[in-house]
Protein backbone atom coordinates (compact mmCIF):
# COMPACT_ATOMS: atom_id res chain seq x y z
CA UNK A 1 0.00 0.00 0.00
CA UNK A 2 3.05 2.56 0.75
CA UNK A 3 5.49 1.12 -2.20
CA UNK A 4 5.37 4.24 -3.63
CA UNK A 5 5.63 6.12 -1.12
CA UNK A 6 8.97 4.37 0.14
CA UNK A 7 10.28 4.30 -3.46
CA UNK A 8 9.68 8.31 -2.95
CA UNK A 9 11.32 8.42 0.61
CA UNK A 10 14.30 6.11 -1.28
CA UNK A 11 14.54 9.48 -3.47
CA UNK A 12 14.82 11.73 -0.38
CA UNK A 13 17.27 10.07 0.91
CA UNK A 14 19.14 10.07 -2.15
CA UNK A 15 19.30 13.54 -2.67
CA UNK A 16 19.51 14.46 0.53
CA UNK A 17 22.52 12.10 1.26
CA UNK A 18 24.35 14.09 -2.27
CA UNK A 19 23.60 17.27 -0.06
CA UNK A 20 25.55 15.71 3.09
CA UNK A 21 28.77 14.71 1.69
CA UNK A 22 29.31 17.75 0.28
CA UNK A 23 30.13 18.55 4.27
CA UNK A 24 31.32 15.47 5.63
CA UNK A 25 34.93 15.61 7.03
CA UNK A 26 35.70 18.84 5.34
CA UNK A 27 36.01 22.64 7.46
CA UNK A 28 32.35 24.17 8.48
CA UNK A 29 30.86 26.47 10.85
CA UNK A 30 29.02 24.92 13.67
CA UNK A 31 26.25 26.95 14.96
CA UNK A 32 24.62 26.45 18.13
CA UNK A 33 20.87 25.92 18.65
CA UNK A 34 18.53 27.76 21.24
CA UNK A 35 18.48 24.18 22.79
CA UNK A 36 23.11 23.85 22.77
CA UNK A 37 22.49 21.55 20.30
CA UNK A 38 24.69 21.82 17.07
CA UNK A 39 23.79 22.78 13.38
CA UNK A 40 25.59 23.11 10.55
CA UNK A 41 24.99 24.28 6.77
CA UNK A 42 24.69 20.73 5.76
CA UNK A 43 21.98 19.97 7.96
CA UNK A 44 20.15 23.12 6.47
CA UNK A 45 20.57 21.94 2.98
CA UNK A 46 19.93 18.46 3.06
CA UNK A 47 16.61 19.58 4.68
CA UNK A 48 15.80 22.13 1.84
CA UNK A 49 16.75 19.62 -0.99
CA UNK A 50 14.37 17.24 0.85
CA UNK A 51 11.36 19.60 1.33
CA UNK A 52 11.76 20.97 -1.93
CA UNK A 53 11.01 17.88 -3.65
CA UNK A 54 8.03 17.36 -1.26
CA UNK A 55 6.51 20.15 -1.99
CA UNK A 56 7.16 19.29 -6.13
CA UNK A 57 5.65 15.90 -5.24
CA UNK A 58 3.21 16.22 -2.72
CA UNK A 59 1.93 19.53 -2.32
CA UNK A 60 -0.46 18.49 -0.24
CA UNK A 61 1.52 16.78 2.14
CA UNK A 62 2.10 18.10 5.86
CA UNK A 63 5.98 18.55 6.83
CA UNK A 64 7.82 18.48 10.30
CA UNK A 65 11.31 19.01 9.83
CA UNK A 66 13.88 19.67 13.03
CA UNK A 67 15.81 22.65 11.14
CA UNK A 68 12.74 24.50 8.78
CA UNK A 69 9.60 23.73 11.51
CA UNK A 70 5.96 22.54 10.68
CA UNK A 71 3.80 22.82 7.38
CA UNK A 72 0.18 21.87 7.25
CA UNK A 73 0.73 19.11 10.37
CA UNK A 74 -3.14 18.35 10.01
CA UNK A 75 -2.82 16.86 6.60
CA UNK A 76 -3.55 13.48 5.90
CA UNK A 77 -0.19 12.45 4.81
CA UNK A 78 3.18 14.31 6.98
CA UNK A 79 6.33 14.05 5.92
CA UNK A 80 8.96 14.13 9.37
CA UNK A 81 12.55 14.91 8.54
CA UNK A 82 15.97 14.67 10.42
CA UNK A 83 18.23 15.94 7.86
CA UNK A 84 21.48 14.53 9.92
CA UNK A 85 20.38 12.81 13.03
CA UNK A 86 23.69 12.79 14.90
CA UNK A 87 25.15 15.89 14.23
CA UNK A 88 27.42 15.62 17.00
CA UNK A 89 29.11 12.43 15.00
CA UNK A 90 28.93 14.29 11.71
CA UNK A 91 30.95 17.37 12.94
CA UNK A 92 33.61 15.13 14.37
CA UNK A 93 33.78 12.65 11.49
CA UNK A 94 32.46 10.06 12.85
CA UNK A 95 29.81 7.96 10.20
CA UNK A 96 27.38 6.83 12.96
CA UNK A 97 25.13 9.86 11.73
CA UNK A 98 22.02 9.35 9.59
CA UNK A 99 19.38 11.15 7.74
CA UNK A 100 15.91 10.25 8.73
CA UNK A 101 12.64 9.82 6.80
CA UNK A 102 8.87 9.48 7.92
CA UNK A 103 5.99 9.28 6.24
CA UNK A 104 3.19 9.38 8.86
CA UNK A 105 -0.68 8.82 7.52
CA UNK A 106 -3.15 10.33 9.93
CA UNK A 107 -0.28 10.64 12.60
CA UNK A 108 1.00 6.57 12.36
CA UNK A 109 4.27 6.35 11.21
CA UNK A 110 3.58 3.54 7.84
CA UNK A 111 7.66 4.86 6.23
CA UNK A 112 10.72 4.88 7.26
CA UNK A 113 14.55 5.21 6.33
CA UNK A 114 17.59 5.70 8.38
CA UNK A 115 20.21 6.49 5.61
CA UNK A 116 24.38 6.50 6.40
CA UNK A 117 25.23 7.99 2.88
CA UNK A 118 28.79 7.83 3.21
CA UNK A 119 29.25 4.02 3.81
CA UNK A 120 26.42 3.79 1.77
CA UNK A 121 23.81 1.62 4.30
CA UNK A 122 20.31 2.01 4.18
CA UNK A 123 17.39 0.43 6.23
CA UNK A 124 13.70 0.90 5.05
CA UNK A 125 10.23 -0.04 6.74
CA UNK A 126 6.92 0.43 5.61
CA UNK A 127 3.86 -1.16 7.43
CA UNK A 128 2.86 -4.39 6.30
CA UNK A 129 6.55 -5.27 4.99
CA UNK A 130 8.95 -6.68 5.92
CA UNK A 131 11.99 -4.15 6.38
CA UNK A 132 15.60 -4.24 4.41
CA UNK A 133 19.21 -2.98 4.72
CA UNK A 134 20.30 -2.11 1.18
CA UNK A 135 17.62 -4.42 -0.30
CA UNK A 136 18.26 -7.62 1.66
CA UNK A 137 15.15 -8.40 4.12
CA UNK A 138 16.47 -8.46 7.86
CA UNK A 139 15.34 -9.67 11.08
CA UNK A 140 16.06 -8.98 14.86
CA UNK A 141 17.24 -11.73 16.65
CA UNK A 142 16.03 -13.51 20.06
CA UNK A 143 17.58 -12.71 23.47
CA UNK A 144 16.66 -14.89 26.23
CA UNK A 145 17.02 -12.25 28.54
CA UNK A 146 18.54 -8.93 29.66
CA UNK A 147 21.72 -10.69 31.25
CA UNK A 148 22.38 -11.86 27.48
CA UNK A 149 21.96 -8.34 26.31
CA UNK A 150 23.59 -5.88 24.20
CA UNK A 151 22.10 -2.15 25.00
CA UNK A 152 22.87 0.48 23.40
CA UNK A 153 22.15 4.47 23.81
CA UNK A 154 23.20 7.75 22.42
CA UNK A 155 24.90 9.85 25.25
CA UNK A 156 24.98 8.45 28.42
CA UNK A 157 24.41 11.35 31.49
CA UNK A 158 24.99 13.86 28.75
CA UNK A 159 21.57 12.24 26.95
CA UNK A 160 19.35 11.83 30.53
CA UNK A 161 19.48 15.09 31.53
CA UNK A 162 17.20 13.96 34.11
CA UNK A 163 18.77 12.18 36.82
CA UNK A 164 15.95 10.13 37.56
CA UNK A 165 15.76 8.66 34.07
CA UNK A 166 19.91 8.27 34.12
CA UNK A 167 19.10 5.92 37.14
CA UNK A 168 16.46 4.02 35.50
CA UNK A 169 18.39 3.83 32.39
CA UNK A 170 21.05 2.08 34.53
CA UNK A 171 18.49 -0.62 36.13
CA UNK A 172 18.31 -1.38 32.71
CA UNK A 173 21.96 -1.50 31.25
CA UNK A 174 23.48 -3.30 35.02
CA UNK A 175 22.83 -6.63 33.61
CA UNK A 176 23.37 -6.37 30.53
CA UNK A 177 26.14 -8.12 28.42
CA UNK A 178 27.22 -5.29 26.37
CA UNK A 179 26.73 -1.91 26.93
CA UNK A 180 27.42 1.03 24.48
CA UNK A 181 26.79 4.81 23.55
CA UNK A 182 27.01 6.80 20.70
CA UNK A 183 25.85 5.34 18.36
CA UNK A 184 22.82 7.85 17.56
CA UNK A 185 20.35 6.18 14.75
CA UNK A 186 22.68 3.86 13.58
CA UNK A 187 22.03 2.09 16.91
CA UNK A 188 18.49 1.30 15.49
CA UNK A 189 19.40 -0.16 12.22
CA UNK A 190 22.02 -2.62 14.49
CA UNK A 191 18.99 -3.82 16.04
CA UNK A 192 16.76 -4.31 13.09
CA UNK A 193 19.22 -6.31 11.24
CA UNK A 194 19.80 -8.58 14.62
CA UNK A 195 23.12 -7.42 15.64
CA UNK A 196 22.23 -6.03 19.05
CA UNK A 197 18.87 -6.25 21.24
CA UNK A 198 17.72 -2.82 23.12
CA UNK A 199 18.27 0.89 22.45
CA UNK A 200 17.19 3.22 25.71
CA UNK A 201 16.99 7.09 25.19
CA UNK A 202 15.20 9.69 26.37
CA UNK A 203 14.67 13.66 25.38
CA UNK A 204 13.44 12.62 21.90
CA UNK A 205 11.78 14.53 19.53
CA UNK A 206 8.98 13.55 16.55
CA UNK A 207 11.73 13.80 13.66
CA UNK A 208 14.30 11.82 16.12
CA UNK A 209 11.59 8.29 16.33
CA UNK A 210 8.88 8.47 13.75
CA UNK A 211 11.49 6.87 11.03
CA UNK A 212 12.98 4.39 13.47
CA UNK A 213 9.14 2.40 14.07
CA UNK A 214 8.81 1.11 10.69
CA UNK A 215 12.56 0.06 10.45
CA UNK A 216 12.25 -1.80 13.87
CA UNK A 217 8.85 -3.38 13.50
CA UNK A 218 9.03 -4.09 10.29
CA UNK A 219 11.97 -6.18 11.42
CA UNK A 220 10.10 -7.81 13.56
CA UNK A 221 11.17 -5.64 17.00
CA UNK A 222 8.75 -3.42 18.79
CA UNK A 223 9.03 0.00 20.18
CA UNK A 224 7.47 1.88 22.99
CA UNK A 225 7.51 4.67 25.63
CA UNK A 226 9.59 3.75 29.14
CA UNK A 227 5.59 2.19 30.02
CA UNK A 228 5.16 0.15 27.51
CA UNK A 229 2.88 2.30 25.39
CA UNK A 230 2.78 2.82 21.92
CA UNK A 231 4.63 5.65 19.80
CA UNK A 232 2.91 8.49 18.62
CA UNK A 233 2.83 12.44 17.67
CA UNK A 234 2.51 12.99 21.63
CA UNK A 235 4.30 10.78 22.99
CA UNK A 236 7.11 12.01 25.83
CA UNK A 237 10.59 11.49 24.16
CA UNK A 238 11.41 8.21 26.57
CA UNK A 239 11.90 5.83 23.63
CA UNK A 240 12.50 1.78 24.30
CA UNK A 241 13.24 -0.17 21.31
CA UNK A 242 13.93 -4.03 21.32
CA UNK A 243 14.36 -6.93 18.81
CA UNK A 244 12.75 -9.22 20.77
CA UNK A 245 9.24 -8.46 22.20
CA UNK A 246 9.89 -11.29 24.88
CA UNK A 247 12.26 -8.83 26.42
CA UNK A 248 9.66 -6.25 27.05
CA UNK A 249 7.82 -6.98 30.45
CA UNK A 250 11.40 -7.38 32.20
CA UNK A 251 13.04 -4.41 30.27
CA UNK A 252 10.02 -1.69 31.50
CA UNK A 253 10.01 -3.44 35.19
CA UNK A 254 13.98 -2.59 34.84
CA UNK A 255 12.60 1.16 33.63
CA UNK A 256 10.22 1.51 36.62
CA UNK A 257 11.81 -0.02 39.91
Amino acid sequence: MYDAYLGFAEELADASGAEVLKYFRRPLTVEEKGDSSPVTIADRQSEKVMRDLIAKRFPSHGIVGEEFGIINENAEFVWVLDPIDGTKSFITGSPLFGTLIALLHNGEPVVGVINQPYIRERWTGAKGEASRFNGREIHTRKCGGLEKSAVFSTGGRLMFKNPDDYRRFENLAKPAAVTRFSADCYAYGLLAMGCIDAVCEAGMKLYDYAALIPVVTGAGGVMTDWNGKALDVRSDGHVLALGDAELLDSALKALNS
